[in-house]
């Protein structure tokens, strides 16, 4: 969508809206919406992707690149890290640390601390 939108648009001003309306600011959400991200959406087949997929998609990728709660909220434009957390970082990953604790210490191996406290 944005490779038709810059192919059609020629080159752009890094600091102004990629899709401009009439008189050169942003567009209204529902006009975005209806006439580019809808019929995109058919046309790619991924009928399913809503904003918040896509957002939802950046804080998982930024999180997996160990960015910190903090620069991921500034970047999602949230006022509390903690809305981030709860929201968009690493809702449904499993961790194995804890089974992997539990492993070791079913082991014996828990470094210097006694399996039995």
């Amino acid at each position: 969508m944005l490779v038709e939108r810059r192919e059609k648009l020629g080159v752009l001003d890094p600091t102004g809206p990629i899709y401009r309306n009439s008189r050169g600011g942003y567009l209204n959400f529902q006009n975005l919406t209806n006439r580019h991200w809808l019929p995109f959406r058919r046309r790619a087949g991924y009928e399913w992707v809503t904003f918040k997929t896509l957002r939802k998609t950046l804080a998982t990728i930024l999180d997996e690149a160990d960015l910190t709660a903090r620069q991921i909220t500034d970047i999602l434009g949230h006022a509390h890290p903690s809305m981030t957390q709860d929201v968009y970082m690493g809702r449904a990953q499993k961790s194995r640390a804890g089974a992997g604790a539990l492993g070791s210490m079913a082991l014996g191996k828990t470094g210097s601390k006694s399996a039995t406290g």
